[in-house]
């Protein structure tokens, strides 16, 4: 009775204590989630390093960690700087009154008729819809400059979760095995269970990062070049916009390109928008349809709807990093259910067994259980 009851404290306690640790690290759970995420991404450069300096972890993982500051940190900070720069002087333009977004509708208006029986047909007012647009481009212009400003105001505090991430990657990429050797033998559900959940994780979490953001690289890329290309201003904060978007499967850039080719259209810049229109359809959206599939589905081994909604569901859900979360999520749902179908539902399973469920673990487990 007495060994029931300080067990069952000693759990009430673990459990009050790690919730309170969580609640002491919320206000770092981005650096927390990026340096896990990223130290996962380059833990195969840590082990051959490590293989070539194999009594020297810290100079592995100190390498390691100066490749992603080169390869990750330098760009993205080099493209934010302009980004803010871009999007600070397009707000002083729209609230100048240089730029007028009415102005644009009046443009499409003229330019194609077609576009007033339209909007009559579904009862809209253009004369509403200017106002709308003019308030809605001065509300995500003031939006973007204030939060452009405030990332400006905040450096040091940038700066710290920057260095912290990094700091932390450090130590995961040096201990990261080690660290999942101690969780391992501390969790409760099976050390073959909880390794098949661990590698899962970091293969979802490295094939999520790296394709999502190849993919979101790539189409912001072409995007601000054609931009560019065509002489429409801000190309590289059209391009960081047609790169965030890009996390959104199926929909994407097409929501930047597709509303400026149609203004070149209705300016009577007919050619730059047919280029425009070619352009995206067979250059952006071909790097989706081509990159996506065989950088995110193929190595998650995960249907292409299921990425689609756990990538909108973790977007809805947890902001920007849900774009990694959501998968995450929907990978360990998927390996929960085989396990609980392996190992707890034996005659379900002899009866029938879903195909798409059926994973390379499930040979190896059955022949443990026969082992044993």
């Amino acid at each position: 009775m007495n060994d029931k009851l300080e067990q069952r404290a000693f759990i009430l306690l673990l459990v009050t204590i790690s919730a309170l640790f969580f609640f002491l690290i919320k206000p770092f759970f981005a650096s927390v989630f990026w340096a896990c995420a990223i130290a996962l991404v380059f833990y195969p450069v840590q082990q051959r390093l490590i293989r070539r300096w194999a009594h020297r972890p810290n100079l592995s993982a100190l390498a390691t960690l100066f490749i992603c500051i080169v390869v990750v940190v330098i760009p993205v900070l080099l493209i934010l700087t302009s980004f803010v720069q871009e999007a600070a002087g397009l707000y002083q333009r729209i609230s100048s009154g240089e730029l007028k977004p009415e102005s644009l509708l009046d443009h499409v208006r003229d330019a194609l008729p077609a576009v007033n029986a339209l909007l009559d047909r579904f009862g809209l007012d253009l004369d509403s819809l200017k106002e709308q647009a003019a308030s809605g481009a001065v509300a995500a212009s003031r939006f973007i400059a204030k939060n452009a400003v405030s990332l400006g105001q905040s450096t040091f505090q940038f700066f710290l979760n920057l260095v912290l991430m990094l700091y932390l990657m450090f130590f995961l990429l040096r201990d990261g095995s080690a660290l999942v050797d101690k969780l391992t033998h501390a969790l409760p559900f099976g050390d073959e269970r909880e390794r098949l959940m661990f590698s899962k994780f970091a293969e979802v979490t490295r094939a999520t990062i790296k394709g999502n953001l190849v993919v979101a690289m790539v189409q912001g890329a072409l995007g601000g070049i054609i931009f560019w290309l065509l002489g429409i201003p801000g190309p590289i904060l059209w391009g960081v916009v047609m790169a965030v978007l890009s996390l959104i499967p199926a929909v994407g850039a097409g929501l930047i390109w597709l509303p400026a080719a149609i203004f070149l259209f209705a300016t009577g810049d007919t050619v730059e928008a047919i280029i425009l229109v070619l352009y995206g359809v067979l250059v952006i959206g071909l790097a989706d349809n081509v990159l996506r599939p065989i950088l995110v589905g193929r190595d998650t081994k995960l249907p292409d709807w299921l990425v689609l909604l756990s990538t909108l569901g973790g977007l809805v859900l947890f902001g920007i990093n849900g774009f990694v979360i959501g998968p995450v999520i929907a990978a360990l749902f998927v390996v929960v259910w085989q396990i609980f179908s392996r190992d707890f539902n034996h005659a379900t399973r002899i009866i029938a067994e879903p195909e798409s469920f059926a994973t390379p673990e499930d040979g190896a487990g059955e022949a443990t259980e026969k082992s044993d």
